[in-house]
């Protein structure tokens, strides 16, 4: 035990508590802590020494990976405890692997400060950054300060559009904030209703078997996919119910149609479920409201100018009368 690190020579390598730290990446207070915990094998005593083996070492290497996927040392250590007693650890583990794997098929991408600010119309607006950083759409990149993560580029490209549109950064930037706590809301909620009616019956005894751990991993597999294809129905349904009634209602709002200084009130105009379905055939359902719009200005101006032929016509038949 004089060497600085693992005895040589030896069957099975031996540890000083410092020797271990050093291995495990852990501080002595650490290691002290958790074999005060339980969650360490008591070290042999040697001497006025405690000895530590490859076994503390892993364990620390366990309890370090279980820490980073966000468990309590208080759920570890019945994890560990299940381990030890023969139940295992690879069911759970899958589980969390689920848990924390992807939730979406889009994958991050990189920026640069350059080509951000020409996405945004050259404008270099410390600020937004600093919103867009905050929020998570960017992610700075250790010893790259000219260089961003971007984790959903899909995000991104909204917020590029919306500005390209004459949308402000700050006004971009509330406006997710709002629309995230109302989305982390849908998530909770879904999340409380396939844990009451599926996970339930897996999850309610801790550590739960290897066996039911995967089979719940499993389930998650399945029914990953089910929360966005909820929401992006339910979306596509929302916004072509109040995008019908936004049309309309702008279309139905007094205009200042005059006749000289007498105000004409407005004429309802009536769009009946099959158009609606119909010019979303033709031209696609994002392009529906702006088609219609169009064509409604265009009828507004033909029938403006027909009008104006006709009076003039009138005005040539009575000249040609005189």
């Amino acid at each position: 035990m004089n060497g600085p690190g693992p005895a040589a020579g030896r069957a099975a390598a031996e540890y000083r508590i410092e020797d271990l730290a050093h291995a495990s990446g852990a501080t002595v207070r650490t290691i002290r802590a958790y074999q005060d915990r339980g969650l360490l094998p008591t070290p042999e005593r040697r001497g006025r020494a405690n000895v530590y083996r490859d076994t503390h070492l892993s364990r620390l290497r366990q309890i370090a990976d279980l820490l980073d996927r966000g468990y309590t040392l208080a759920s570890i250590k019945e994890l560990l405890e299940a381990w030890d007693t023969g139940r295992g650890l690879g069911g759970v583990l899958g589980l969390v692997a689920e848990v924390h794997g992807p939730w979406t098929d889009e994958r991050a991408d990189r920026i640069t400060r350059a080509e951000l600010d020409v996405r945004f119309g050259g404008a270099q607006d410390e600020q937004a950054v600093a919103e867009a950083v905050d929020l998570g759409v960017l992610e700075r990149i250790p010893g790259r300060e000219d260089e961003f993560l971007v984790p959903s580029p899909q995000e991104l490209a909204v917020a590029v559009e919306l500005h390209a549109a004459g949308v402000p950064l700050s006004a971009i930037s509330g406006h997710l904030r709002e629309l995230r706590g109302q989305v982390e809301q849908i998530a909770s909620r879904f999340l409380e209703f396939t844990t009451e009616h599926v996970f339930a019956r897996y999850l309610g005894h801790r550590p739960p078997t290897d066996a039911d751990a995967a089979e719940a991993a499993s389930l998650v597999r399945r029914l990953r996919p089910l929360a966005q294809q909820t929401v992006d129905a339910e979306l596509a349904r929302a916004m072509r119910t109040f995008a019908t009634r936004h049309l309309d209602h702008h279309l139905t709002a007094e205009a200042p149609f005059t006749s000289g200084t007498t105000a004409h009130p407005p004429v309802p105009v009536a769009l009946p479920p099959g158009t609606i379905t119909a010019v979303e055939r033709l031209v696609g359902r994002q392009q529906a409201a702006a088609f219609i719009t169009a064509a409604t200005e265009r009828e507004l101006q033909a029938r403006t100018l027909d009008t104006l032929a006709s009076s003039q016509a009138k005005l040539e038949k009575l000249d040609q009368i005189d």
